[in-house]
This record gives structure tokens, sequence and C-alpha cells, in this order.
């Protein structure tokens, strides 16, 4: 089914449930859920008792050895020799929350077992992303003799051969797509170059299972690794890597140890968020609250900040490094919002290409990634935003499911300095001349690859739900998904036909609600549509009728529980 009223073009379909009612109510009756819970189950793959109790309880038994991912204890193993022999260790870092986590978890592994390890995040602006020589020239000079890498150090292949030409053993850890020749390090862990049970782990569960087979070979009392999946939670969310088996182990246990906020610097950021002590949060409140505001240390300023948060014991430390980190994330907003405005015009006069790079020498780097998404979310075609430094090009691209951004880099490469990212998220450096052809080769690739028409915005649709079966308790059962994100999306589902009541602007004219009701059942509810005010501001749709693509949710203010819509997309309207 098409809609029409909206660009791009929206497809949208109904999952199909291939099991039958009474195999759908034995399985619920068993699982002690209801049979709507068991539906998006079995439509989510899960078919048997035995799948859906792990998805509903992912323990951490559930993970495969440690022996089962190659190269894991000879890493391991050249760590621990490192420390007996008590030479100087250094962890290098991304200035994200990948990165930032990855550090905090290595750092806090080291500090727990009383050894000293030197952490080290570059600033965006200053450094860049990755390893520089420079810094590692330094690193010698200091004594360093053994560095981790995580988060980075796939595609630093001068950088890591300089790094042994100095005497330093390089232990990588990265979980980012590698080239075609790997980095002469001592070590290689990546779930994407060899034999892993992991393929989809982000920097810091990499990270993660490094230190848990460290952890073993260790002389003394071994930690409980679980203490550091708090951070495994936060950077894997922010990360938006596919939460498979091993990420879902990860995450929905990570999830427990943020909501407890045992360290100091997740209760004040919490609290800066707004999120009471109170609340369980899912992975929707770490990735629109809390990874935010740590991603913005390293956007707008020094990522050190953001480590320095994670790591501290003292409350009152914590709560001063939060609220700066609050204000940049204020600040990152504002600049957000200029940019995304000069790009959204400057991608309205662009229409005409499969593939969108847009580009402005003054545009500060920090945002632009959030800034592309943006532009992929309203146009659905891939895009790059990219800023001038250092007389280079750089930026970053986010893609749509069909065009695999790196991919697309490998077959632009000869007019790439240097790149580096996943399939729907890369990174790219480019020389300021080769600007018009990177733009003409980019959109000659989607074309290839995706065909020259506009490619349909899909959307799935879970079940069809009416407003009589939304109850507390059924959207509170609903969190039982968690954790949501890529690979686990929130259900979505397909409304009746509803009068529209009602229609305002709020938010500063940002976003736009709806009160509607449902004539059979009589029952009315509030909608929001979120970022489409400027789109519904200027059509009112009071009296008519709609269809919507929706997730319900509740909402509590002063004291006062209602459900709430959250409209995916307005499929109809007559």
């Amino acid at each position: 089914m098409t809609s029409s009223n909206t660009k791009p073009e929206i497809k949208w379909r109904v999952r199909e449930l291939e099991a039958s009612p009474g195999e759908i109510t034995s399985l619920a009756q068993r699982l002690e859920i209801s049979p709507v819970l068991c539906s998006l189950l079995y439509q989510r793959r899960m078919t048997t008792y035995e799948d859906m109790h792990f998805y509903l309880s992912p323990g951490l038994r559930y993970l495969a050895p440690l022996e089962d991912w190659v190269g894991l204890s000879k890493a391991a193993s050249i760590i621990a020799d490192s420390i007996d022999r008590k030479e100087k260790i250094a962890v290098w870092g991304d200035y994200d929350v990948d990165g930032i986590t990855s550090v905090a978890l290595i750092k806090d592994f080291f500090n727990r077992k009383g050894l000293d390890i030197l952490p080290i995040l570059p600033r965006r602006i200053e450094d860049g992303y990755g390893l520089n020589c420079q810094e590692i020239e330094n690193l010698a000079r200091d004594g360093v003799k053994t560095l981790i890498t995580v988060d980075c150090g796939i595609s630093n292949l001068k950088e890591i051969a300089r790094a042994g030409e100095l005497g330093i053993k390089v232990i990588l850890t990265d979980h980012h797509r590698p080239g075609e020749i790997l980095p002469q390090a001592h070590a290689v862990i990546n779930p994407k170059v060899c034999s892993c049970p992991h393929p989809e782990l982000s920097g810091v569960g990499t990270a993660f299972f490094l230190m848990a087979a460290l952890n073993r070979i260790l002389p003394g009392e071994p930690l409980d690794v679980r203490d550091f999946l708090d951070l495994v939670a936060l950077g894997t969310i922010a990360d938006l890597v596919e939460l498979d088996r091993t990420n879902r182990i990860l995450v929905k246990n990570g999830l427990l140890l943020l909501n407890k906020a045992d360290r100091p610097g997740i209760r004040a950021l919490k609290e800066v968020s707004g999120i009471s002590a109170a609340k369980d949060i899912g992975a929707g409140e770490v990735g629109f609250a809390l990874g935010p505001r740590i991603n913005a240390a390293g956007r707008l300023d020094d990522p050190v900040m953001a480590l320095e948060l994670l790591l501290t014991a003292d409350y009152g430390l914590a709560q001063k490094l939060a609220q700066r980190l609050n204000k940049l994330n204020d600040q990152r907003k504002k600049t957000e919002e200029k940019i995304l405005l000069q790009a959204r015009e400057m991608a309205l006069g662009m229409l005409k290409n499969r593939g969108l790079v847009l580009f402005d020498p003054d545009w500060h780097p920090g945002v632009i990634g959030i800034v592309a998404s943006r532009i992929v979310d309203e146009f659905h075609r891939p895009c790059f935003v990219l800023t001038g430094e250092n007389n280079l090009i750089k930026g970053s691209g986010r893609s749509i499911n069909g065009f695999d951004l790196y991919n697309g880099l490998c077959s632009l490469s000869a007019v790439l300095k240097k790149f580096g990212g996943h399939s729907l998220a890369a990174g790219l450096t480019i020389e300021a001349g080769n600007l018009d052809e990177f733009r003409k080769m980019f959109d000659l690739e989607v074309v290839r690859i995706l065909g020259p028409g506009t490619t349909a915005r899909e959307i799935i649709l879970d079940a069809r739900l009416e407003f009589k079966e939304l109850t507390p308790e059924f959207i509170a059962e609903l969190e039982l998904l968690q954790p949501l994100g890529p690979g686990n999306p929130r259900p979505v589902f397909l409304s009746t036909e509803l009068v529209v009541l009602d229609q305002t602007l709020f938010g500063k004219d940002k976003h736009v609600r709806f009160n509607l009701k449902d004539e059979s059942s009589g029952i009315c509810l509030r909608a929001q549509f979120w970022r489409k005010g400027e789109t519904w501001g200027q059509r009112s749709i009071k009296g008519k009728k709609v269809v919507l693509a929706y997730t319900p949710a509740i909402n509590t203010y002063r004291g006062v529980t209602s459900i709430r819509l959250n409209i995916r997309e307005i499929l109809s309207v007559n």
C-alpha cells in the first residue's frame, strides 16, 4: 500500500503472522505474556518457547565462551606480560560515546586491579579521528611500551607501523570494517576481521571481551566483569550497532546497572537529563538523553571531561561535570539547528541527485554527522555533510537500507584521502580539489546501486491495534522488548480510521499535536508528531479522518498518567 501525500513516497505493510492462534495462545500461556506480545516475538523470528524465553531473559550464561574468539587470549596474554614487566601501558580511544566508554571501561578495570594505564582521547578538531604519528612519537618518548586501541585503529596502517618502529606493542581493538590490508599490530581484535561469535559488537563491547579475557589470567582475585556492563550498554546503544544475540545480552544486563546508577557520573547525568531516579530507563533514554550529553564533550570540547564524569567517585564533582555537559549539549543543539537549516536549503536545490553531498567550509565538524542523519530522515537518500578543516574537506555520511555506505566509498577510493565506517554511517577526508569529482561519482554510485528513481520509504507495521486495546498494562508489557534499536525496532502499529478533533503546534512550532477520536469505541487520545511542525503547520486536517502508523507510550505529568501516541507517519487523510 502507498501513501501519496508525503515526499518521499511512503510504502507500508502489516507483518503477516505465520503461526496459528492456538499456537500463539499456548506459547503466551507458558511464558505468562499476552498473545499480542507473543505475536510480536514470533514476527521477530522467535518461533519457539526457548527462543522467546531467551529473548525475554537474556542472561550472561548465553554468551559464547571466550575461547571461541580466535586471538582474544593472545591479546590478553601480551597485555598481561606487559603488566608483569611493569611496562607503561596506554589506551587510545575515539571522541564519541563508544570510544569514551571503551576507554572508561579499560581504565576502570585497571584501576580496580590496582594498575595504572594512560588514557588518550583525541580532540575532534585539533587531532581528528584515530591514531596520529606525532602523538605516538610522544608516547614512545614518555616510555609507553604497550598501546591498546579501542574503537579505532583498523585503518591506521602508517601510524601502527610507526609505533612498531618505536618499540611499542599495539593491541588493536576496533569494530569498524577493515581495508584490504590489516595494520601490523601485535594483535588485532575486531569482530569484522577474524572468527568471532559476536559479529555486531560495538567498540566498547570488544573492549569488554578483551578485559574479560585479561581478567582470567591476571594474578589475584578476579573482578566481577558484570560491573562494567553499564558502560557497555551506553556505548553500544549510542553507536547504533545491531542488537543481535550478543548485544541484546550485554545491553539488557547493562540497562539494569544504568537504572541502579551506582556510578556517581551516571546518577548525575540522569539528574541533569530530567530522568527521575525512580524511573526505569530503556534504550530510548540512553540514546536521546544520556548519550548526546556524553557526545557533546567530544563534539564541541574535550572528551576527557566525559571520561572523568564516568570514572569519578565524587558525586559533587560528577554533578559539576554533568552540568557542563548539559550546557554543551544545549550549545550543540543550537549549532546543529543553524547548520541543519542551511544544509536543508542546499539539499532542496540538489534533489535531482540520488546521493547528496552538502558542503560549507564553516560548518562545525562536531555536529555534521547529526545533520546528515536529519537530512537522510527527511529526504530518504544517502547523504554526506562536509566541512573544511586544515586545508582539507572532512565530513560524515549517513545512508538508507539498500545502499552500503562503506562499500560505496571503497568504490570511490581513488578520489578519497581517507575513509572508514559502516554500511549506514561513514566518515571521509578528501582534498579540496576533489570535491566536485566526489560529488559526481557518489551520485553515480548511488544510482548504480539503487537505480535512477527515488526510493520509497517503507514502514513495516507490526499489527493493527485499536484504541480499546491500548491499556497501561499492555504498554508496560511492551517494555519487555527492551533494549530497542537496530535489529530490534520499537513496535509500530496501524490505527483504525480516526477523527482529528484538534491540531496545534508546540515546542516553538517544531512539533505538532493532534487530539484524535476512535468513533467505534468513543475513545479519545492525544498524539504528537515530532519535527513535523513545518509540514503540518501549513496544512490543517482538523475534522478529517486519518490512518496512522504509531507507537503508544505512557505519559506522566504532575502525577497524572495518560496514554500518548507518537506518530511515525500519517498514512492517509480523508
